[in-house]
């Protein structure tokens, strides 16, 4: 264990404005947390809506640090943590709202309960990331729809990294899986077993009619919101089953009623910002873990290279859109 008691971090304090790359104080381990040198972390769309200060749903007060994933080793264990050790390897959704540090640092003080050990197989770079786009599809496919085999499933927006799960998770539960893209992705759809629907190109009820015979598919997992969400009303099934990841506008229920189909929302950021359901989030990630280490679960990772000097620069390329999967930022080397 290291005595030097500071460490480097990308603090932001001013919305909209640039990182400082800073030597501040290292966290101090409380009481059922682990002290997590950090690898890397993953670069999420809601971190770039926290940077702006559009996040009313995950306001991170200011100065702050950044950054809701992480991958890491364990440098210390505080009282009462028995389910890790000083050298363990781990990663979890674990700050950057709600005033909680993230993971822009090279230390961080973390509960516990969000962590789960990392994947043997996959790097720090791949752990990191995962977590929130793991949970969130879990969340919805598993807690929410009772997802199970022989059903069939839509995934509205499956190249994104939410989409890229529920496709990965639905197939290892033994659905079928239908994913709408945009032109250029239907080959990372394929690729992930799902069959590709482009939405530019044909409509709801064509595409329910083409692979459903017109009944619908048993669960919807929309990821994008809006007129997405509205098509996916009219793509469930009778008695089947809505989840959006992204609930934004104003709906029409009727669509929904009339097939009489229910709705869940997932807000995977309440256990962060209320500590309640802290634990599932570290179970629902040792199903990552096993899914992983069985080849069932691959992440997609933009080739790019970033530290905590160029931070900035990978919230740039977020934004333009041009990435090539998921944005990680190596922390320590």
């Amino acid at each position: 264990m290291s005595t030097t008691n500071t460490m480097h971090a990308a603090v932001l304090e001013t919305h909209g404005g640039p990182f400082r790359h800073a030597t501040i104080a290292r966290p101090l381990v409380g009481a059922g947390q682990v002290l997590v040198r950090i690898k890397a972390s993953g670069v999420n769309p809601l971190d770039l809506k926290i940077r702006s200060g559009k996040a009313e749903h995950a306001r991170h007060p200011l100065p702050a640090i950044l950054g809701i994933d992480l991958a890491g080793v364990v440098d210390a264990v505080g009282p009462g943590v028995t389910t890790f050790c000083r050298g363990d390897e781990v990663y979890g959704m674990t700050g950057g709202v709600g005033g909680v540090q993230g993971s822009l640092a090279e230390y961080a003080a973390v509960d516990a309960d969000l962590l789960a050990l990392k994947p043997a197989n996959f790097s720090m770079r791949e752990a990191a990331s995962l977590p929130l786009i793991f949970i969130t599809a879990w969340e919805g496919l598993v807690d929410r729809a009772r997802l199970g085999a022989g059903q069939t499933v839509l995934v509205q927006g499956g190249a994104g990294g939410v989409g890229t799960m529920v496709i990965q998770i639905a197939r290892a539960l033994g659905a079928s899986v239908f994913a709408t893209h945009a032109a250029s992705s239907a080959d990372v759809i394929a690729d992930l077993g799902a069959t590709p629907i482009d939405y530019a190109r044909c409509t709801v009820e064509d595409y329910v009619a083409t692979h459903t015979s017109g009944r619908g598919f048993d669960v919807v997992y929309d990821t994008a919101g809006g007129v997405s969400l509205d098509a996916s009303f009219k793509a469930v099934k009778r008695f089947g089953h809505v989840v959006s990841s992204l609930g934004w506008g104003t709906h029409a229920l009727a669509p929904l009623s009339f097939r009489a189909a229910t709705y869940s929302g997932v807000f995977t950021l309440l256990p962060l910002l209320t500590g309640e359901g802290k634990a599932h989030h570290g179970d629902i990630l040792r199903e990552a873990t096993r899914l992983a280490e069985t080849g069932k679960l691959l992440p997609r990772l933009d080739p790019s290279r970033f530290d905590l000097t160029s931070v900035g620069n990978a919230h740039e390329l977020l934004q333009s859109r041009q990435a090539q999967g998921k944005v990680v930022i190596d922390v320590v080397g």
